[in-house]
């Protein structure tokens, strides 16, 4: 398939599961079409562009491994993605990578994955939450902050600011979201 008949194909994504499945399942079976995923999702104006942010998590959710290849790209585009459903898609991506890197510890992850990375998810990451951003975001912003926090000393302060600067005026799920936090912080600095 072609760039264009990809692109194209990416119009009869919704948010269905069932259509994000199908397209993620197209592109396992075909790993070359990632870089068009990745195409579409750099055309951050495209109203496409997060249907191809949506099939790209479903992939990541499936075989994060797809993704390794690209990760200099992929990092290095989540300050552009604007759209607020292309940001939930990525950010739940950093946190796929995150969990792989530092819960899992998957090999492969701990290979790929190199500190500019890294720098990139935190600073992602920290613009997600001082801006206005859906809780979906923030929840899965606030867990890759909380692993990226181990490898750099201020983040894990930097991040407890920002929750207890929000956490009064926040949703029920944010707040939630920042009390499973504020523990894991606890727990991570009483075993250090």
């Amino acid at each position: 398939m072609t760039s264009q008949a990809f692109y194209q194909s990416l119009n009869y994504v919704n948010h269905s599961r069932e259509k994000r499945k199908h397209y993620s399942q197209l592109v396992i079976a075909n790993p070359d079409y990632l870089v068009y995923l990745l195409d579409t999702i750099e055309a951050v104006k495209d109203p496409i562009s997060c249907r191809a942010a949506w099939v790209l998590e479903f992939v990541c959710k499936s075989d994060l491994s797809l993704l390794f290849p690209h990760l200099d790209r992929f990092s290095a585009l989540l300050p552009l993605v604007e759209q607020d459903a292309a940001i939930r898609p990525v950010a739940k991506i950093c946190e796929y990578l995150c969990l792989s890197y530092y819960k899992v510890q998957l090999p492969l992850t701990r290979q790929v994955v190199q500190p500019t990375h890294k720098e990139q998810w935190v600073t992602a990451g920290f613009d997600w939450l001082i801006t206005d951003q859906k809780v979906a975001v923030k929840a899965y912003t606030l867990t890759s902050l909380f692993y990226l926090g181990t490898d750099y000393d201020w983040v894990h302060p930097e991040l407890l600011r920002i929750m207890d600067d929000n956490y009064a005026s926040s949703s029920a799920a944010y707040k939630a979201r920042c009390r499973h936090i504020f523990a894991a912080i606890k727990k991570y600095r009483a075993n250090r």
